[in-house]
C-alpha cells in the first residue's frame, strides 16, 4: 500500500506538525514515535500523561428494539446485566468459538443505541460479520469519520478536569457524554495501558482541536505505536492478530473473566460446548527471559529437553523493568508461575521463565 493510499486520521496534520516518524499500520499512516523517541514516549506515560491517537478504532453504533440482547448473538459477555453509564469488554467468537476479535461495548446512560469500539485491522469485516448475524434484530452504523484520543498516564485525570470540569469523578469502566475543551465528547475512563486514564471519542473535526488543548497542558507529550505497544505488553494485554486470533479460544486465551457467569451456566455462545469445563491443551503464560537479551514474536518456546511446546506471541523491551519481557503460548503442563523453559534464538536456546502478568501492575481509579 503506497502512501497515497493509506488512510488519514483526523489527527493527521498534527502528527506531521509534530514531527512524527510515521509508519503504515491497519492501512493508515500512523506516528511510530515523535523526537521525544520511544523510551522517553514509554516512561513520560507511566510518570505523568501520554496521549495517543487512536482514530484508527472502528467506532460504530448498534440500533435495534434490543440492542444488547442482540449483541449476546455475537459475544460471550454479559451485554444484558451491564448497568447504564458502564463500558465492558467483550471478545467476538465465530461459529467455532475461537477469537475474531476483542472490543469494548457501552451503554449510554439514557440511550438505546449501544457504542461500540472495535480493532483497526478489522473494523469493516467486524461490522459486516456483526450487521450479517444480527440481521432482522439489530442494524450497525459505523463512524469511521470520529477522532479517538487516549490520554493515559497517572496524571490524566488532573489533565482533563481542566479541560472538562468534572470529569475526575469517574471511575474505571464509567462513561460519560460531556463537554471538552468545548467539543462534545463520549469520554471513558479506561485505556490500554494499564494506567488510569480515558478515552474520548469526538467528531472528526474536532479531533485537532482537542488535541491541541491536552498537548498544551504540561504533564502531556504524545505518544507514538512504539511506546503504545512496550505499554500494553507491560500490562498484559493481548494485541489481536498476535496474541489472540482465530486459532484460540478464551480459555487458552485465559480471557475467561470476559465471559458473563450467567453466560458461562447457560453455555448459550459460540463454542461452548468446548470452551466451558474443558482444560484447554495450551495457554497464555507471561515469560520472563533470564538476561538482556528480548524474544521476539514467533521464537520458539522449548521445555528443557529440547522439546519445542510453544511460541512467543508478543515480546520485546520493558522499559519500566529495564529487562525484556514477552507473552506467549505453552503447552498447559508448562503454565505455572516459575517454569523454567528456554527460547530458541537463532538456533540457540536461551533460558526463560514463565511469570505471572501483569508485568506492572494496573493502577485503574477504580471505585471505592
Amino acid at each position: 500500500m503506497t502512501d497515497t493510499t493509506l488512510r488519514k486520521t483526523p489527527l493527521h496534520a498534527l502528527h506531521m506538525e509534530l514531527g512524527a516518524k510515521m509508519v503504515e499500520f491497519a492501512g493508515y499512516d500512523m506516528p511510530v514515535q515523535y523526537p521525544t523517541g520511544v523510551l522517553k514516549e514509554h516512561l513520560h506515560t507511566r510518570e505523568k500523561a501520554g496521549l495517543f491517537d487512536v482514530s484508527h478504532m472502528g467506532q460504530a453504533f448498534l440500533a435495534g428494539a434490543d440492542p444488547a440482547k442482540a449483541l449476546e448473538r455475537v459475544t460471550p459477555a454479559d451485554v444484558i446485566g451491564l448497568k447504564s453509564g458502564m463500558q465492558r469488554y467483550g471478545l467476538l467468537l465465530n461459529d467455532a468459538g475461537t477469537i475474531k476479535d476483542d472490543f469494548m461495548f457501552t451503554k449510554l446512560d439514557g440511550e438505546a443505541d449501544m457504542y461500540i469500539v472495535v480493532n483497526a485491522g478489522t473494523k469493516e469485516g467486524d461490522y459486516a460479520y456483526i450487521a450479517d448475524k444480527l440481521k432482522g434484530e439489530a442494524t450497525v452504523t459505523t463512524r469511521f469519520d470520529r477522532a479517538l484520543l487516549a490520554l493515559q498516564g497517572p496524571m490524566a485525570g488532573r489533565v482533563l478536569e481542566r479541560l472538562s470540569p468534572g470529569i475526575d469523578k469517574l471511575t474505571f469502566m464509567h462513561v460519560v457524554r460531556a463537554d471538552v475543551a468545548g467539543c462534545p465528547a463520549i469520554v471513558s475512563r479506561s485505556g490500554y495501558t494499564g494506567e488510569d486514564g480515558f478515552e474520548i471519542s469526538l467528531e472528526g473535526k474536532d479531533g485537532e482541536r482537542v488535541a491541541r488543548a491536552l498537548l498544551a497542558e504540561s504533564e502531556v507529550l504524545p505518544i507514538g505505536l512504539g511506546a503504545r505497544d512496550s505499554l500494553r505488553l507491560e500490562a498484559g494485554l493481548c494485541l489481536y492478530g498476535h496474541d489472540i486470533d482465530e486459532c484460540v479460544n478464551p480459555a487458552e486465551a485465559t480471557l475467561m473473566w470476559s465471559i458473563g457467569k450467567r453466560r458461562k451456566t447457560d453455555k448459550d455462545f459460540a463454542g461452548a460446548d468446548k470452551i466451558v469445563g474443558h482444560p484447554p491443551a495450551k495457554k497464555r503464560v507471561g515469560i520472563l527471559p533470564i538476561g538482556k537479551a528480548p524474544a521476539r514474536e514467533h521464537t520458539q518456546i522449548a521445555d528443557k529437553s529440547g522439546r519445542v511446546i510453544g511460541e512467543i506471541t508478543s515480546g520485546g523491551f520493558g522499559p519500566s523493568l529495564n529487562a525484556p519481557i514477552a507473552m506467549g503460548y505453552v503447552e498447559t503442563a508448562f503454565a505455572a508461575d516459575g517454569t523454567e523453559i528456554d527460547l530458541i534464538v537463532r538456533g540457540k536456546p536461551m533460558p526463560a521463565r514463565v511469570a505471572p502478568m501483569p508485568f506492572v501492575a494496573h493502577r485503574y481509579k477504580r471505585a471505592s
